[in-house]
């Protein structure tokens, strides 16, 4: 494949008034501040085939071509060995200050400063089709599938961007790879759509690589019961051997588990197995990416959105369980990290998992939620509890809203939830680990069950209390007096639903 050198000079540049750099800016503050355009620029750039009959068609290391080498280079084109591939870099001005974010020193940061105001984006065909497959997925589910299986690629729990990566990338390889029109492969994220809003770090990287979550279908958006009961649901069931708690009736329709731990205990009735040789799953995909079609990967979109997935399921490489193919995929995609390498990908990811500067507080206690049915003990009504786990204090939670009680009541009552757990955990200005409790009932009877239950093993959970305005009688916060693994909260909510422990 021929490729052409595109230079931006100011000879050829569309931008006009393009002058020598002062010592005083960085070369990006320059470029917008010289520059007679809009706040962005679309360049198309395609690589093109150097015709030999056309004598002024001469390109970057073009030179005289025999007989042999025509013949070689037609019998090329012959196998479709040769294909023409386009690609699109839109230039747009930053919308986030970096200064922030604490990037690794690059080239990047030296020449263009910490926070460039400039960012070069590109679009290629990869993604093109990637979207165009999703949205057909979604047109085909929005009809029903009709005389298809619905061929459902979904995790069997959590929602981090491994796993989405993993989702929506393993199914695309379904589809291009299926030699049936049978089956209509669909990625399914297993959240609600208006969950994906808490999830700030995917919904930053499924922009970036220009995913369309329109396409998308979330599980609030699918009745997979439907399907399963006449016989057209096939399930993928990836990271994991069993599926998720919520959707136990489905079980009988899981045909494959793909990327498994050694030692999990799988569905009789599964034939396809594969097992986890890697930390990542990410890296088990691009590995099949690389056996069918490796210029896929050459899409920056594409492998930023494996590499994301690689980098935080290996803590950026440096994770004991991380292996030398994971280390060796990450090598292979870093085409995907952008201007400063994978360890500024891998940290502004963290930031941004962090960031809770734009959320609402439904959208806090979202980012890291579970819940459990169960029976509580001398009540015949099922109770359902559910777990939040935060990053700040509560009193920093309860200062952004007006009505605190309002807010937490709602969001009860939209996941039909009896009892609402937060568990904060946070380091004060001093640097010291506190852990903190927000307990949120339906009814004051619950609520001194559970907490005569907290009470009685108050050795596991010593509870001290806190007082904040606006907290109703069936809501109290608590700061837990040493220092506690939110596990150990989990645990003692299992057992208070009558979970058995494992």
């Amino acid at each position: 494949m021929s490729e052409e050198v595109f230079e931006l000079s100011p000879q050829n540049s569309a931008v006009s008034g393009f002058k020598e750099e002062s010592p005083e800016h960085s070369p990006s503050e320059r470029w917008l501040k010289t520059s007679k355009i809009a706040p962005f620029i679309q360049l198309d750039i395609q690589s093109e085939f150097i015709e030999q009959s056309n004598p002024d068609s001469i390109g970057y290391g073009y030179s005289p071509q025999t007989p042999e080498a025509d013949e070689k280079q037609q019998a090329l084109q012959q196998s479709h060995a040769i294909t023409n591939t386009e690609k699109t870099y839109t230039v747009t001005r930053r919308k986030e200050k970096l200064s922030r974010i604490l990037l690794p020193l690059s080239a990047a940061s030296y020449y263009s400063g910490v926070s460039p105001e400039m960012e070069i984006v590109e679009s290629c065909q990869t993604t093109d089709k990637l979207n165009a497959y999703l949205k057909a997925r979604k047109d085909d589910v929005s009809a029903g599938v009709p005389g298809k299986f619905l061929h459902a690629v979904m995790a069997s729990d959590g929602v981090d961007v491994g796993t989405v990566a993993s989702i929506i990338t393993y199914s695309f390889f379904l589809h291009l790879t299926s030699e049936s029109d049978q089956f209509c492969t669909v990625p399914i994220i297993n959240i609600n759509r208006a969950n994906l809003g808490s999830h700030v770090e995917l919904k930053w990287l499924l922009d970036s690589c220009h995913i369309d979550q329109s396409s998308l279908i979330f599980a609030d958006e699918i009745d997979l019961s439907y399907y399963d009961l006449f016989g057209s649901l096939k399930i993928v069931l990836l990271k994991g051997s069993k599926i998720a708690s919520k959707q136990e009736k489905l079980k009988h329709a899981v045909v494959e588990n793909f990327h498994c731990r050694k030692g999990d205990k799988i569905y009789p009735w599964v034939k396809t197995v594969i097992t986890a040789e890697e930390c990542s799953c990410c890296t088990a995909i691009a590995d099949k990416f690389v056996n069918y079609s490796p210029e896929i990967l050459a899409s920056k979109s594409f492998s930023k959105l494996l590499l994301a997935g690689i980098l935080l399921d290996t803590a950026n490489l440096r994770d004991p369980g991380c292996t030398s193919k994971d280390k060796y995929t990450a090598s292979l995609l870093i085409n995907g990290a952008g201007r400063y390498g994978c360890s500024g990908l891998y940290q502004l990811l963290k930031y941004k998992m962090h960031d809770l500067s734009n959320l609402q507080v439904a959208d806090i206690l979202w980012k890291d939620f579970k819940k459990w049915n169960g029976q509580e003990s001398g009540d015949s009504r099922s109770v359902q509890i559910g777990m939040s786990c935060i990053g700040i204090s509560i009193a920093q939670l309860v200062s952004r809203a007006g009505n605190i009680g309002e807010e937490i009541r709602r969001f009860q009552l939209y996941e039909k939830l009896r009892a609402l757990i937060v568990v904060s955990g946070y380091f004060t200005d001093e640097k010291n680990f506190k852990r903190e409790v927000l307990i949120c009932t339906e009814s004051t009877k619950l609520f001194e069950s559970l907490l005569f239950f907290f009470d009685f093993n108050a050795s596991r959970l010593p509870l001290k209390p806190l007082h904040f305005p606006g907290l109703k009688n069936e809501m109290k916060a608590y700061e837990i007096d040493k220092v506690t693994s939110r596990k150990i909260v989990e645990h003692l909510i299992q057992e208070f639903v009558g979970i058995p422990k494992a």
